[in-house]
């Protein structure tokens, strides 16, 4: 190479350098500033943010406080849930499984689960791994999340003993059906294929060696002496409402994580290098990468999407893939009550980022992010926060203006004490009925927060109010009755169409057994 094309390429190097530095540098400020806009526009008592590019933080930061008890500050170190971007986790392991020619991505799940069983034996037959991490099991959406949502005391392999029972939606590979019990599921393949816990197979393959020692597969792991824990809150009626959970420790390998963005920041590194961590170390191969950011399961694409530069999207393996304005978008969320998550990739630009919160304003979270994407691929600018705090706004509305109205006509019911007694579901387990003092009320077995009364509705249907408001989950119950009015079963469906799909009542089929 001559002087003169030495000195260009110096100088072209050094431009694009700059450049790329300006870029992070704005990014980094607008990132500061929406959040805190997105503070007090959501009504979020605290959200933390990390941003890398080009393999270098760029921002890992907290804004607001973690517990709206204490005033506590957020910061880079604040343990959030991050429920659903634990199944990146998950897909990651199962990747250097097969990388150790210890499983493949299309075996039967059988093959290592012999016991495993769906309600449709041909599903049970050929259902594969890759099936199972894109969706497409044939479950419905949230099929038997009741088992281990909002909290019970089932073990992952109670759990999958009851799949067999839970309602099949569809036929193998024929729709898309979000399903947090295939992970539970891979996860329990991890143990077995590894002769090691998930738990431990996660920290031994992946937070060791990325450092990521504040990180911890299941709420209970969180040090007692780790106080810098982050808190959930819901708003309602316009309020917000301190709201504790444990992270969703039930779920498992589908979202029991807790982290930090300090910790993700080096995820995120690795996730971008295509499985080489910061320090250097391969954890997963190139291959690995590609095959859980392949687009596996196809979803629709909205005309307000399309609008936005995506022309297909879809899920991969624990990830969810989609073009967006001529580059890759790979990204996943987590929500649990009181507390979301949201990870986004750009791998074009060597881009990554996470949004932790604890409140359950998605819009806010999603409004951080664009606003970042804006100035990665210097889009078109638009305010984020207006857009989505306006959807936020309709939303609550829609919540606030609910009510259900009751039949002109009401059928009175059977005398209250037919209605008691105790019901079983064949995957959930006991519901139990009392008569008190001239009212019904309901206790799930397995489940401390699905506690109620029942408010005569009409005939033999009741609505279930739960002692817990807050979860914004109130179902309709429907006694079956004999001709000679007998109580024979009941079935259950939630009341709102807002109610988190986890909430699977309507999958329950319950025959009273006392």
């Amino acid at each position: 190479m001559n002087k003169m094309l030495k000195v260009l390429s110096f100088t072209l190097l050094s431009a694009i350098t700059f450049i790329s530095a300006s870029v992070a540098a704005q990014t980094a400020g607008d990132i500061r500033a929406t959040a805190r806009q997105t503070l007090e526009a959501f009504n979020i008592p605290g959200i933390a943010v990390v941003a890398v590019k080009d393999g270098e933080i760029i921002l890992a930061e907290g804004f607001g406080v973690r517990d709206i008890a204490t005033g506590e500050p957020v910061n880079a170190d604040t343990l959030f849930g991050i429920a659903s971007n634990t199944k990146a986790f998950t897909t990651a392991a199962i990747a250097t499984l097969v990388e150790q020619n210890k499983l493949h991505w299309d075996d039967k799940v059988v093959d290592y689960l012999p016991e495993f069983q769906l309600s449709d034996p041909s599903l049970t037959a050929e259902l594969t791994i890759r099936d199972m991490l894109s969706h497409r099991s044939g479950l419905g959406l949230g099929a038997g999340d009741l088992m281990i949502w909002p909290k019970t005391g089932k073990s992952p392999t109670e759990v999958i003993a009851g799949l067999k029972n839970v309602p099949i939606a569809a036929g193998l590979r024929e729709r898309f059906a979000y399903n947090n019990l295939m992970f539970v599921t891979a996860g329990e393949i991890i143990a077995r294929v590894s002769g090691k816990s998930y738990a431990q197979y996660i920290t031994e393959t992946f937070l060791q060696p990325l450092n990521m020692d504040d990180t911890v597969v299941g709420f209970s792991n969180i040090p007692e002496s780790n106080l810098n824990v982050a808190v959930g809150t819901i708003e309602m009626d316009g309020s917000l409402h301190r709201f504790p959970l444990d992270y969703l420790e039930d779920f498992s390998s589908a979202g029991a994580m807790a982290s930090n963005v300090d910790d993700l920041s080096n995820w995120l590194i690795t996730q971008l290098q295509q499985g080489v961590s910061p320090s250097g170390e391969r954890l997963f191969t190139a291959e690995s990468q590609r095959q859980m950011w392949q687009l596996t399961t196809p979803l629709p694409v909205s005309d307000e999407a399309s609008k936005d530069g995506t022309n297909f999207r879809g899920a991969g393996l624990g990830w969810f893939v989609k073009n967006y304005h001529g580059v890759k978008h790979v990204s996943h969320s987590g929500g649990i009550l009181g507390m979301l998550s949201l990870t986004t990739l750009i791998p074009e630009k060597n881009f990554g980022m996470v949004v932790l919160s604890n409140q359950q304003a998605f819009g806010g979270l999603t409004a951080i992010t664009e606003e970042a994407l804006e100035d990665l691929l210097n889009l078109t600018d638009r305010d984020w926060v207006a857009e989505e705090l306006a959807n936020y706004e309709a939303y609550m509305k829609e919540k606030a203006d609910f009510k259900l109205t009751k039949p002109e006509l009401v059928r009175e019911p059977l005398p209250l004490e037919n209605y008691a007694g105790t019901y079983n579901d064949d995957w959930y387990g006991n519901v139990t009925i009392k008569l008190t003092d001239n009212e019904l009320t309901v206790d799930f077995a397995e489940t401390v927060l699905l506690e109620g009364t029942l408010e005569h509705y009409n005939d033999d249907t009741f609505i279930v109010r739960w002692n817990e408001p807050l979860l914004e989950a109130d179902a309709f119950i429907e006694f079956g009755v004999s001709r000679d009015n007998k109580v024979k079963n009941a079935t259950m469906e939630a009341v709102a169409p807002f109610t988190d799909f986890s909430f699977d009542f309507h999958n329950l089929q319950l025959r009273k057994i006392n």
